[in-house]
């Protein structure tokens, strides 16, 4: 298909930024249309340098926006939709994600039926499966399982709503008399450089005399590589553009997840943070079901003080679970039908982060130098 053009939405986030460096590079793409709420100079700048042959189009506005939206969708042909706000530590009012992450997408959704935009892929969650129970085992789970949350919390319910919106979309009539087809990916945990996750956790250990405190110490994860993901989505898009190979993927959802060994959380932070001298916390703390009780009486507090006061616990059940559980997905589907294989190794995955986590260390402490003179 000649002189397509794409536009992605969450642009100048984590993920955002990596998929449209691939997406460049795609065959007769004329034009990326880069949408987010604003640029930082330095993803301004960053996403500047990626024009060659393909036209990067920088596009500032909400998600919330139904105006915005149907003018950033005219003339597009694939929509990726990457925009979310992720918040498993509930900084953000419940009604704000909701808003952003369900019914920002269902904004899009609409946008794309009056504008006659035909193919759209969904960034789903790991957390839309769950995991449900800290006590729940799931290893290479797959997508013929039915894996769903059944939490309420505003982030993994807001996801869930979201990608059943895309997939029941899946088939709508657009404007032009032509049709809707969607597909979902659900990544695992995503690392890699620029993680704010990482950056934050890092920054903790920091503040913390370069200890990683133990959160994670009870999880099997297969955490994936955010390079692996963004390939996955250029793949997914290939394929959805394809008349001949996208009858299978059609109102599909896919897992992604890479090679990265299977491990804990805690096993990961330590593993791409110690070469910059931050240690894993190697003193025992309180068995995960006295956690997960404390957190319970914390949300009792936190319910009964709202009318008076926005009390935020220090933990959830919902971030315990998440955080402790046994919980791997195989890509083996993604790579039947998307033809996906990790595009990094582990070792360069590894190599990749630990130098950009060294770095923001390196950073930090000659901050602290300048400030001590």
């Amino acid at each position: 298909m000649t002189g397509w053009s794409c536009l992605v939405t969450g642009a100048g986030g984590f993920l955002g930024q990596r998929i449209i460096s691939l997406l460049v590079q795609e065959k007769e793409l004329q034009e990326v249309r880069a949408l987010d709420k604003a640029f930082r100079p330095e993803i301004k700048e960053k996403l500047s340098k990626l024009q060659t042959k393909t036209k990067v189009t920088l596009v500032e506005g909400d998600i919330l926006d139904a105006q915005c939206l149907r003018r950033a969708c005219q003339g597009i042909l694939v929509v990726i939709h990457t925009a979310a706000l992720v918040d498993i530590w509930n900084i953000h009012s419940r009604q704000t994600i909701m808003d952003v992450n369900l019914k920002g997408t269902q904004l899009l959704l609409d946008a794309c039926i009056q504008a006659s935009v035909p193919f759209f892929i969904y960034t789903s969650s790991v957390e839309v499966a769950g995991p449900n129970s800290y006590k729940e085992i799931v290893q290479n789970g797959h997508e013929e399982e039915h894996h769903e949350t059944t939490w309420t919390a505003s982030y993994p319910y807001s996801k869930k709503l979201a990608e059943k919106a895309v997939l029941a979309a899946n088939g709508s009539t657009l404007k032009n008399g032509d049709t809707l087809w969607t597909c979902s990916l659900r990544p695992m945990y995503i690392y890699g450089e620029g993680s704010p996750v990482l950056s934050g956790i890092v920054n903790r250990a920091l503040r913390n005399n370069g200890v990683l405190e133990n959160t994670g110490k009870f999880s099997v994860a297969n955490p994936v590589y955010v390079g692996n993901v963004a390939w996955a989505h250029i793949l997914a898009c290939r394929v959805l553009r394809d008349p001949k190979k996208a009858v299978s993927i059609r109102g599909q959802f896919y897992y992604i997840s890479d090679d990265t060994p299977h491990q804990s959380y805690d096993e990961l932070n330590s593993t791409m943070s110690k070469a910059g001298g931050i240690c894993l916390d190697s003193r025992q703390g309180p068995p995960l079901f006295l956690m997960y009780w404390l957190a319970f009486l914390l949300e009792i507090v936190s319910f009964l003080l709202s009318p008076i006061h926005q009390y935020r616990p220090p933990f959830t059940r919902h971030l315990l679970t998440l955080s402790n559980s046994v919980f791997t997905f195989s890509y083996k589907k993604a790579q039947q039908d998307l033809g996906y294989k990790p595009l990094y190794s582990w070792e360069e995955a590894k190599q990749k982060t630990m130098g950009w986590v060294t770095s923001l260390i390196e950073e930090h402490r000659e901050t602290m130098k300048t400030k001590s003179k």
